[in-house]
């Protein structure tokens, strides 16, 4: 998330024991669902990629060994392929209302220290399916555990089963640590971060993401990936001046960011590389100011490097910023652009997860648009869930997005892909019962 300047920081909103390991297979080993599908696969993938490795999926057929595939049946019969048996994400998505799947699409903001329960109401009224810890808490583990399982039990119920939540925070380090306390290690700023060894990084990354799990916590919103160039540096208001950034080249802040993604992925926390596609060339921060504007970036820069190498590893989710870039698509800031989500990331760097915004509940980048406007363009443009740190946005933008759905049908497709890329998400989280 980019964040805003105070005295004191202000709220943010803001996974593989062995090296070559992708962070995506890591996550789906700790789940128990079976041989799944990387976040954002289709069924058909799944079951080719099952193929590739041996693996026979449900429903199909395999001849006896020592015997072809053409023996299997009589020449006089040809066999019939049996239909594919529904994978958990399929049972799950066909049980779902519309609202509940326009809820799925949504992450809502709640204060670490204090969860206030109005607002928790509001998130479960409109089955808001992920939430994200939010401001400054200094309770600690136990504490920060306590809260969390006390509303995960108000997640929606789909066919007698719960769709577990999604719980997120912004724990990246230094002035962006959302949770301290007993239990959690202050983690020092990106930039420390990106001076030690990419081993050391890994171990402690594992050791930090050990410490959310046992608070509760499934979902970080780290690593930045932005890179800042050394000649820009705390003149970059959302990074450089908090010195979120690894390093000043592509480089560090691909090899560290991978670092710390692997640890994470190693203690089976997910990750969420960001700002997609970078805010190391701007000057304003988009949480504080309208206009912010990247003339630099172009779909080739090598500031993408971090996220194509993230995205090759199994990236889970992918955060897009809210700023414009006009070598881009000058037209429309990236939340709003299907040129840089669905052409760029989706296209030409084959990001398969969870597309996730930057704030659109109380960022200023945003407020010419309203919450509803907000939610349909950024899903319409690829999108496929909203962050809103202030929960009060919620009930519009769930009722746009039903509204849109009910009259356009490829926008309701766009809702349904989306929903199944949260799912497996969801489910290599171990949040989904798949037995």
């Amino acid at each position: 998330m980019t964040i805003r300047v105070r005295q004191q920081p202000r709220n943010h909103r803001r996974t593989a024991s062995r090296t070559g390991v992708s962070l995506i297979t890591l996550a789906l080993a700790v789940t128990g669902c079976g041989a799944s599908s990387s976040p954002g696969a289709t069924a058909e993938s799944s079951r080719s990629a099952a193929a590739s490795h041996g693996v026979q999926e449900p429903g199909t057929t395999s001849a006896p060994a020592g015997r072809t595939s053409a023996d299997a049946a009589p020449a006089s019969k040809p066999a019939v392929p049996s239909k594919p048996a529904a994978t958990c994400t399929d049972r799950y998505l066909s049980g779902m209302t519309t609202a509940q799947r326009a809820g799925q699409l949504v992450m809502g903001g709640i204060s670490a220290a204090h969860p206030d329960q109005t607002q928790l109401r509001v998130l479960r009224d409109n089955h808001v399916g992920s939430v994200m810890l939010t401001g400054r808490s200094t309770a600690g583990t136990a504490a920060t555990r306590k809260a969390v399982d006390g509303f995960r039990g108000q997640a929606d119920r789909v066919n007698g089963r719960q769709v577990g939540l999604l719980v997120s925070t912004d724990q990246e380090g230094g002035r962006v640590q959302v949770l301290n306390g007993p239990g959690f290690s202050a983690m020092p700023s990106g930039l420390t971060q990106g001076s030690w060894s990419t081993a050391t990084l890994r171990a402690r990354a594992a050791g930090w993401a050990e410490e959310l799990k046992s608070a509760g916590v499934n979902l970080n919103l780290a690593p930045v990936a932005d890179v800042v160039p050394a000649s820009l540096g705390a003149r970059n208001i959302p990074i450089g001046s908090f010195q979120r950034e690894y390093g000043h080249t592509p480089a560090t802040v691909t090899s560290h960011t991978g670092a710390f993604a692997a640890g994470f992925a190693q203690s089976g926390v997910l990750t969420t590389y960001k700002h997609f596609p970078g805010l190391g060339q701007v000057i304003g921060n988009t949480d504080t100011t309208a206009g912010v504007v990247d003339s630099v970036t172009t779909a080739d820069s090598a500031g993408l490097a971090p996220f194509r190498a993230g995205i090759k590893a199994g990236a889970p989710f992918v955060m897009i910023s809210s700023a414009t870039y006009t070598k881009i698509d000058p037209k429309h800031l990236a939340a709003f652009s299907p040129t840089v989500v669905d052409h760029l990331l989706r296209g030409q760097l084959g990001f398969k997860g969870v597309v996730i915004s930057d704030d659109l509940g109380n960022a200023v980048a945003v407020r010419s648009f309203t919450p509803a406007q907000r939610a349909v363009n950024f899903v319409a443009a690829g999108g496929d869930m909203i962050l809103t740190v202030q929960p009060s946005t919620v009930p519009a933008m769930t009722r746009a997005l039903q509204a849109r759905m009910g009259q356009d049908a490829s926008f309701r497709a766009k809702v349904d892909n989306s929903v199944r890329r949260i799912l497996d998400a969801k489910r290599a989280a171990g949040l989904l019962d798949c037995g």
